[in-house]
């Protein structure tokens, strides 16, 4: 658990509580580069808490460092994030959902840090191209077009079947 990404829940009183965290390049070192080497984004994460649980609303906002999967050039990959996650009070620790989260009543910190990580990467597509190389991809995607409607392929009937349409 990275202490400057968690939050002393047990000191929080039972009302919304705002914190901004700043998000770069010793960020995804810590938390993993396999997706993201690196970026800048600026998070708002407000917790409300409640005698049963704790309700997440985070917010994320900045671009991610990528690189062209085509051409090997770095670029900026915009992202923005909305999301909600909610800490449920229970017996043992579990991941319900991505969106429910079962805590113990004596945990004392919640480690945000690994789920903004995992909401950026989830943001990362799986091919990764530069926006120059964006129009080209849309053009490769058609491999085959035909100009023929069903009207035409009516009217193209062969001769030998024309005989048969007339027994009709």
């Amino acid at each position: 658990m990275t202490k400057e990404f968690s939050v002393n829940i047990l000191g929080l009183s039972k009302s919304v509580h705002h914190f901004n965290f700043q998000l770069d390049e010793d960020f995804f070192k810590k938390y993993g580069q396999e997706v993201v080497a690196s970026g800048k984004f600026a998070t708002q994460v407000s917790l409300d808490k409640r005698e049963t649980f704790i309700e997440a609303d985070f917010k994320i906002d900045g671009n991610a460092k990528l690189v062209c999967d085509r051409s090997l050039d770095e670029f900026d990959y915009p992202v923005s994030i909305s999301r909600k996650v909610v800490f449920k009070y229970g017996e043992e620790p579990q991941e319900i959902s991505d969106e429910i989260i079962i805590i113990t009543q004596d945990q004392d910190k919640l480690d945000l840090g690994q789920l903004m990580y995992e909401f950026i990467a989830l943001q990362i597509p799986m091919k990764k191209l530069h926006p120059r190389f964006r129009d080209d991809e849309n053009k490769e995607g058609l491999v085959y077009t035909s100009t023929d409607t069903d009207q035409d392929r009516e009217e193209k009937i062969d001769p030998r079947w024309e005989m048969l349409k007339k027994l009709k």
